[in-house]
């Protein structure tokens, strides 16, 4: 049995020559997983070896433990802590983008004699609620119509042309974890779609309601109930880019609802339908035809909308695990590096968080970076690298910034409903991962004394998704190491 051997305070000091930047040598490998964890891994019939464990000390306590930390291995969505990290350090914390909406000829009597242009930076987090803002900006500028086309400019983002599409387990598309990144996206380019049981039927509500998708609601309703059971709603779809049905099929019961996020539509499509919808609202319209196209010299800026800083976007990425922000966040750090050997903002991120780890002395064992988000069947990374990538973070000016912006357990983000009432709870920022065959998490967690951790736990089994007992265990043991707990076998 796995237990933890007390040692004096004199005994580990001989052991401060074996640390390195925080971290311990293979000397301190033992090669062995917890009791307590190996139990929930064996109960899941996962063997040991399929998990990847690194878990360095941060403030000189206790020693470091290794545990296959050397297999690449794919870390699924905590690699989203390479791209954060990475970006905060690369673009600065107080980085933002800025979406423009110019004008081409006069404005008189209310109109805009020529073309309204909407010009993309690329912003991951240009919501609805900030386009409205934006366009209230355009009234406020005087302008009630534009007599002219709505032209969309895509940001300066340089597509991969070589990039393999991610097939989810039920191939999916209008699922919204697997929206791409465009240089026209607005709105995560989502759609809410509500359904409402009532004795008159059921009613349905799209947002935004753009006319290019159309509801065929074959809904019917059931008698109402004391407690509302799981909705029984299916969703068919058809999306050629342009248009989209969504047909809906099943019932609800009398006073009951459902809702469901989905993704239809090309960029471009949904943005200059969102535009238009938006400003039909605020009782304005645009009488062209929309294209795509870039600004002229002479065009007149009428309204900015500024996003609000990187600490917030990775606050978002984090928390919530946004895979379209984070892909939309690596191509960023990308292009605005980019060198002229880089054929796309793909290469250009790679390289540059390359030599970003480099110049940290941070040699990458089997990195693979295919979009920088873990939503890939290709990225690989060690447990030890994720660690060591953590505990630098930890030194790093952005630190807290940094750590805060990882769910906390039992309290938000993806933790929220994790170790909960456990002494792990608010104790430990970590994020998580999953896919098919994958589970996973890394952040930095505390034990008993106060004492910070970096924690990097991976596992890569068909059976990953039962998992997750054992990956929380290994929270609770490392909260309950003191500063001179060593793991052994005996």
């Amino acid at each position: 049995m796995l237990r933890l051997k007390k040692l004096s305070l004199c005994c580990l000091l001989p052991l401060a020559g074996l640390l390195v930047s925080g971290v311990t040598v293979a000397q301190s490998d033992r090669g062995i997983l917890p009791a307590k964890v190996s139990s929930a891994l064996a109960a899941a019939k996962i063997p040991g070896d399929a998990m990847a464990l690194a878990v360095i000390p941060l403030e000189g306590q206790g020693l470091a433990q290794y545990v296959n930390a050397d297999q690449p291995v794919n870390p699924a969505s905590t690699m989203k802590l390479v791209t954060t990290y990475a970006a905060l350090e690369l673009l600065g914390p107080n980085y933002q983008w800025q979406t423009d909406l110019y004008g081409t000829g006069a404005i008189s009597g209310g109109e805009l004699q020529g073309d309204l242009i909407f010009r993309s930076s690329g912003d991951p987090k240009l919501t609805m609620e900030r386009l409205w803002l934006m366009l209230r900006d355009l009234r406020a500028a005087g302008v009630r119509e534009v007599r002219g086309d709505l032209v969309l400019q895509p940001a300066d983002i340089r597509l991969p042309l070589d990039a393999g599409q991610f097939r989810d387990d039920g191939n999916d598309p209008s699922k919204p974890f697997l929206v791409e990144p465009d240089p026209l996206l607005t709105n995560l380019k989502l759609l809410s779609l509500k359904s409402f049981a009532s004795a008159d039927g059921v009613r349905t509500h799209l947002e935004p309601a753009l006319p290019e998708v159309t509801i065929d609601n074959q809904l019917t309703t059931l008698p109402a109930v004391k407690s509302c059971p799981w909705p029984n709603v299916a969703y068919a779809i058809r999306d050629d880019g342009k248009r989209a049905t969504i047909t809906l099929t099943g019932s609800l019961h009398e006073g009951c609802d459902a809702e469901r996020y989905l993704s239809v539509l090309d960029a471009p499509v949904y943005t200059a339908s969102l535009i238009r919808i938006l400003w039909h609202e605020m009782g304005g319209r645009i009488h062209g035809g929309n294209r795509i196209g870039p600004s002229p010299a002479d065009a007149r800026l009428l309204a900015r909308s500024t996003s609000p800083d990187l600490v917030s976007v990775v606050r978002d990425i984090n928390k919530y695990s946004n895979n379209t922000m984070a892909r939309q966040l690596f191509l960023t750090i990308g292009r605005e590096q980019r060198s002229a050997a880089d054929t796309d903002d793909h290469k250009a991120a790679n390289r540059i968080i390359n030599q970003w780890l480099a110049d940290k002395e941070i040699q990458p064992n089997g990195l693979v970076l295919e979009n920088g988000s873990g939503l890939s069947r290709l990225e690989r990374m060690t447990a030890r690298d994720m660690a060591q990538l953590l505990a630098q973070a930890w030194e790093s000016p952005y630190a807290a910034e940094f750590v805060a912006s990882l769910p906390l357990a039992a309290m938000d983000g993806t933790m929220r409903r994790r170790m909960r009432n456990t002494p792990v709870a608010g104790q430990a920022h970590i994020k998580t991962g999953s896919l098919r065959n994958v589970r996973a998490i890394a952040g930095i967690t505390r034990d008993n004394n106060g004492q910070s951790w970096a924690v990097a736990a991976i596992v890569n089994h068909p059976a990953a998704g039962a998992s997750r007992q054992a990956l929380d265990n290994l929270l609770s043991d490392v909260h309950r190491r003191g500063p001179t707990d060593v793991a052994d076998s005996r």
